[in-house]
């Protein structure tokens, strides 16, 4: 599956002008409130008519204005899952998941059995009661269900979790993450958290002020603190693959290995051989210049130092290649200096074990 994107489009005072492609997976759109991230992925759904645009999904042209094209909304085959839950609050469950499944071209064989939709989302329990004695996480995850009963090529996600509390944050990503893995339709997932990002795409487009100011795998471009809204900038870090080599059950612990070494975490659900995909935060990496000893942390990795970068402000971000990997730490920039912190310099990075956000690698 492929989507490919150029868009113009003027709305009020706001000009977007956005053109980028993407493939499998989670494709985020990602920035700051305003950025034009909702009016794309309108756009993309057939919501607004653009200006000027040509959009491509998976060969199919649903758009081209100079062509004259523009597929009508219910013939797009695809399904959209807004912040609100939007289900109809006199029917029950079931009932609004078989008004999604109304949708499917009749014939398909590809169809998603209902049980299985059900069984993925974890919402068996719910099928008989009414969307008023839900809580948020389970109202999104059955309108996840009757998005993707509809038998769509592609699933627009706006923000799906910006309504919710920590806790039923928390509830429903697993849940997305199973969509992602399992039902094999591609998502478009709208948001301005990086940690949503980084647990869940594979390719992101940096929003901002209706311009695309770049595109890519996620592990590149969350790396850029350049790219982050001034409120998530504490968010910066890296992605990294580990694979699951044992688990220390006397300690609750799960140790994994990659190119630069071993890592531990909080115990993993996880098998051994599974790969996670780890995000290790900036403000969590520590630096020292000599192998340190006697310490609590129990993830010291040594490293080369790839790049310092320093502004007016107290903060230098030091770029670290680990192995294959590369590893981001945020220190002050006395610290910088105190250590001579340069280019091509062996370093140890430092990371506690409870720091770390982890998900299961596609």
């Amino acid at each position: 599956m492929t989507i490919a994107m150029e868009v113009r489009h003027k709305q009020g005072d706001f000009l977007l002008a956005a053109s980028f492609a993407g493939g499998d997976g989670v494709t985020a759109f990602f920035g700051a409130s305003g950025s034009g991230k909702t009016t794309l992925v309108n756009i993309l759904a057939g919501l607004i008519r653009p200006d000027q645009a040509r959009i491509v999904v998976d060969g199919r042209v649903l758009t081209d204005t100079a062509a004259g094209v523009n597929v009508p909304v219910h013939k797009r085959r695809i399904g959209y899952v807004f912040q609100e839950a939007r289900l109809f609050p006199h029917l029950s469950v079931e009932r609004n998941l078989r008004y999604g499944r109304s949708f499917a071209p009749r014939g398909e064989a590809d169809a998603v059995p209902m049980s299985d939709v059900v069984e993925m989302l974890g919402i068996g329990h719910l099928l008989a009661r009414r969307p008023a004695s839900l809580s948020g996480g389970e109202k999104q995850r059955v309108a996840i269900g009757r998005a993707l009963l509809a038998n769509p090529r592609l699933i627009l996600m706006d923000e799906p979790l910006a309504s919710l509390d920590g806790p039923r944050k928390a509830e429903i990503l697993p849940y997305i993450e199973r969509l992602r893995d399992e039902s094999r339709v591609p998502i478009v997932y709208v948001s301005h958290s990086v940690a949503e990002v980084a647990r869940l795409a594979s390719e992101v487009v940096v929003l901002a002020e209706g311009q695309v100011r770049a595109a890519g795998p996620a592990d590149e471009v969350l790396q850029r603190l350049d790219l982050l809204p001034e409120g998530e900038r504490s968010e910066a870090g890296a992605l990294v693959a580990l694979t699951v080599a044992g688990h220390d059950a006397a300690y609750g612990l799960t140790r994994l290995s990659s190119s630069a070494g071993t890592w531990v975490l909080p115990r993993v659900d996880a098998p051994e051989g599974a790969v996670l995909r780890v995000r290790v935060r900036a403000r969590d990496v520590m630096l020292a210049a000599r192998k340190p000893e006697g310490i609590s942390a129990l993830n010291v990795l040594e490293c080369t130092v790839a790049t310092v970068t320093t502004g007016e402000g107290p903060e230098a971000m030091v770029a670290l290649d680990s192995g294959s990997d590369r590893l981001l730490a945020r220190i002050t920039r006395r610290s910088a200096d105190e250590l001579a912190v340069a280019p091509g310099q062996r370093i140890y990075a430092i990371v506690k074990a409870v720091t770390f956000d982890e998900s299961r690698a596609r």
